[in-house]
């Protein structure tokens, strides 16, 4: 089988970071988050990338990436016109890319651990399920202000539901979600997906028919969380749950950067990843 392709969501206009949070210098030698993401794909045998951008900021990932990626790897942009969320995002990538293979979804504000990806690549070239790699929310959290985050239900490791808590922080009563939701109080050892999927060709099409009957009018945007959510006890489709020990190293805010450097170089120190992205 050819290698598997993945979709990087780039398209985020990053208001809370206050910047280009896709091109924050978090790695040792001030390589962005993008340079480590796309040294672990390459590293777990993806070698067929499609960035997601929006027409604002995607001229700067795009010169980042000449300038800094090795050549020889299939290296794609397309521009996501509106911001519809992140199904209509992976869509938009549905032009460039070999609809006939599996592919991986990733974000591009989010640096998963080498293991993460190695586990993602592996599973998209053995099995015929789909999949998420699932992180323990006390590892998927930087930093003490609020992000959202998709917490799952898992039975015999399989993904039977999904909900996006918003407000969800560490705090000194434990993890909350202030959004009016119930339970408040979260367990650190949740499973909660970062957007770390992996796709079989017949999700282009459900996707489709999604954003096809969506009411943007009423809701803005359609989340992958949501998306997935939706088709869970309607479909036959499986989404296998394979739990990860990594760290989710994530860029939300700008005071979250500088844990988030430590953090890589911890991982460098535990020879996690390598010094250089790109070596």
């Amino acid at each position: 089988m050819n290698s598997p392709a993945l979709v990087i969501l780039a398209a985020g206009r990053a208001r809370r970071y206050g910047g280009t949070k896709q091109l924050a210098p978090i790695g040792m030698h001030g390589e962005a988050v993008i340079d480590l993401i796309g040294s672990d794909a390459f590293a777990a045998g993806f070698d067929d990338i499609v960035f997601v951008v929006n027409a604002e900021t995607g001229p700067s990932i795009m010169d980042h990436v000449a300038k800094f990626w090795p050549k020889g790897h299939k290296i794609s942009f397309v521009i996501q016109k509106e911001i519809r969320g992140t199904v209509d995002a992976v869509l938009t990538a549905r032009s460039v890319i070999d609809v006939s293979k599996p592919f991986g979804i990733s974000n591009a504000d989010d640096v998963y651990g080498r293991e993460s990806f190695a586990t993602l690549g592996r599973h998209l070239k053995d099995s015929t399920n789909n999949c998420l790699i699932g992180f323990q929310l006390d590892r998927a959290l930087v930093g003490d202000l609020p992000v959202s985050r998709g917490t799952c239900n898992v039975v015999n490791g399989h993904l039977t539901d999904i909900h996006e808590r918003r407000n969800v922080q560490a705090t000194l009563d434990g993890f909350i979600a202030d959004d009016g939701v119930e339970p408040r109080v979260l367990h650190p050892q949740s499973t909660v997906s970062m957007n770390l999927w992996g796709f079989r060709p017949q999700m282009w099409e459900l996707m489709a028919e999604a954003v096809a009957v969506h009411d943007f009018a009423a809701e803005p945007e359609i989340q992958l969380s949501t998306f997935v959510g939706s088709i869970l006890h309607r479909t036959p489709l499986r989404f296998d749950v394979l739990p990860t020990p990594s760290r989710c190293i994530g860029v939300t805010h700008a005071d979250d950067l500088p844990l988030a450097q430590l953090l890589v170089r911890e991982e460098i120190a535990a020879r996690q990843r390598p010094e250089f992205a790109f070596s």
